[in-house]
């Protein structure tokens, strides 16, 4: 094989690259390069990292400094079959070493290369905490309950899935997904929210648990670039009747069961099942709660009823046989009085005590 000279070093060698023997190739080729210094901004109340003119959520600040550094990275367009290695090293909470490192094929040669960088964090507010901090919010979500007031557990499952909301919305990228304040009010709760689509989602997924409505109402309170802007009062209601109460519609005594989009419940006069809707409902009337079901002495049974003492007056006293009945005469069985007569109940259904 015929030797051939380089022309920069002038020693003898198998072959040139562009024109330069391999040792003077690689002296000025750069497979990789870095900046010495890299300046990053982190939020120090949530972690997000500036980017690109946005804030992102992308994990502690270890990975955002091995993200800015792989951003920064260049590698020669030459270098193939890349393999990539990056080692940081925390020197105090607000500088990092970052060393990286590369095996490549560069012109049918393999190489190794290493550039280093230092990272200097810069630990600010992101849009999102200046702007919850600062009480900034774009709607309102009013919670209340027709024709009462929320009960605690109602007012708790309420702020839980107005929570988890906003924290799986802002995995998502809504950076106004907060809340910026919650009043407690003896009607009920107002939620201020920083996004108004937020807002929205939240009302329909506390509608898809719990039942009931909700209305918008916006109001004007600005311009910005020549548009209107709005703020948003989400008015919502729960239904009126829960699971455990007993209503009175159309001349039927109703034990409600499940109430949510549809209102489910059993006729506590002859078994029948009820199915309705929380508008349907407008005009019935709370008499009872299963909350309120005493127990008393069941006296005897007949074909179609049982007979039972007065819980208040101790009177024997005859009421419809529930169906599926199965105690014995002697025993004690929970029952409801109300102004409209006495109802038993099945045991499953009263209260325990804690």
């Amino acid at each position: 094989m015929n030797s051939i000279t380089c022309p920069k070093c002038g020693k003898e060698c198998d072959k040139l690259f562009d024109s330069v023997c391999r040792d003077c190739f690689f002296e000025t080729f750069k497979p990789i390069e870095l900046p010495l210094v890299l300046h990053i901004r982190i939020c120090s109340s949530c972690g997000a990292y500036f980017h690109r003119s946005r804030w992102e959520n992308i994990g502690n600040v270890e990975e955002v400094v091995l993200k800015a550094v792989e951003n920064a990275l260049f590698i020669h367009d030459e270098a193939s079959d890349v393999e990539l290695c990056m080692e940081p090293k925390e020197m105090t909470p607000y500088i990092y070493k970052v060393r990286a490192e590369i095996d490549a094929i560069v012109k049918e040669e393999s190489v190794h290369a290493e550039a280093e960088t230092e990272v200097r964090v810069q630990r600010t507010a992101c849009d999102m905490c200046s702007r919850e901090s600062g009480g900034y919010f774009e709607a309102i979500i009013q919670i209340r309950a027709a024709g009462r007031f929320p009960t605690e557990e109602e007012r708790r499952r309420c702020s839980a899935i107005a929570r988890d909301s906003m924290e799986s919305m802002r995995k998502k990228g809504d950076r106004l997904a907060f809340i910026s304040e919650a009043l407690e009010l003896k009607e009920g709760i107002d939620l201020y929210m920083g996004s108004m689509n937020a807002s929205r989602q939240v009302c329909r997924l506390i509608i898809n648990e719990l039942g009931g409505s909700f209305s918008e109402s916006p109001t004007l309170v600005g311009m910005k670039d020549g548009k209107n802007l709005y703020r948003i009062t989400f008015a919502m209601r729960l239904p009126e009747f829960r699971p455990g109460d007993v209503i009175r519609f159309r001349g039927r005594i109703i034990q409600i069961r499940s109430s949510g989009k549809k209102v489910n419940g059993i006729s506590l006069e002859d078994g029948s099942r009820f199915i309705s809707t929380p508008e349907d409902l407008k005009g019935a009337e709370k008499i009872a709660n299963l909350g309120d079901a005493v127990f008393t002495v069941l006296v005897s049974i007949e074909e179609n009823a049982i007979l039972v003492l007065d819980p208040e007056t101790y009177e024997t006293v005859a009421i419809k046989k529930p169906m599926s009945f199965s105690a014995e005469a002697g025993s004690e069985i929970p029952v409801l009085k109300t102004e409209y007569g006495i109802f038993a109940l099945a045991h499953s259904d009263v209260p325990q005590e804690k």
